[in-house]
């Protein structure tokens, strides 16, 4: 039976991945420089991707500076997100039927609970995982486990929502049910391995994903 539901955070609940992108460019277009933004894009959602964003701008650049810059950009971008379709249906549907509300990111405690306390979301969650309370980040499993271990379930008694491989793999490797919710930023990703994909939150209708991953 299904106990619980865990979100992603980045990209799935507030798109805050597609603004960090654009920040970049913002920064890159104020200065005249080409982005390569396909390539850096496919960096979103890998905590240990290697790509130096300010290449472009020569060995002398102020890298400070242009970090600065890219900052402000993206705070005024991520201001102008609105909660992504779908996740407080969902969230009120699993209240109503009894189901723990779980969060497991990558990003850090500030980051996201920041995000969340601005929203007035943090109220809807019974435990949030961050980057900071496991030894290894998504993709390994250990953020998923420590949700499930606060929950005293085990993997198939919760189903995970992510936007990217790396977290759909972590949820997997955890042996949670897992469905992908891609954005613009993740499309590309490899979600070949996840047990369903869906295109946004707002199709996903908690009743028949019980009625699918229950006995």
């Amino acid at each position: 039976m299904i106990r619980a539901l865990i979100f992603d955070f980045d990209g799935l609940i507030i798109d805050t991945e597609t603004p960090l992108i654009d920040a970049y460019g913002d920064v890159h277009l104020a200065h005249g420089v080409a982005f390569d933004r396909p390539t850096f894009a496919r960096s979103v959602g890998h905590a240990d991707y290697a790509f130096d964003p300010w290449r472009g701008f020569g060995p002398g650049a102020d890298r400070e500076r242009l970090e600065a810059e890219r900052q402000g950009f993206k705070q005024a971008r991520v201001r102008a997100q609105e909660i992504l379709p779908g996740f407080l249906r969902l969230v009120s549907e699993a209240r109503s039927l009894g189901l723990r509300i779980g969060l497991a990111s990558n990003s850090g405690h500030e980051h996201v609970g920041g995000h969340l306390a601005e929203r007035g979301l943090s109220a809807h969650f019974d435990f949030v995982a961050c980057r900071e309370d496991v030894p290894s980040p998504k993709p390994e499993p250990d953020l998923y486990r420590l949700v499930l271990n606060r929950f005293g379930l085990r993997g198939h008694e919760a189903i995970a929502f992510e936007d990217s491989h790396t977290g759909t793999l972590a949820a997997k490797r955890a042996g949670l049910w897992v469905v992908a919710v891609p954005n613009v930023s993740t499309s590309h990703h490899d979600f070949g391995h996840v047990d369903l994909q869906a295109r946004t939150l707002a199709d996903c209708r908690l009743t028949e994903l019980m009625a699918r991953f229950g006995p």
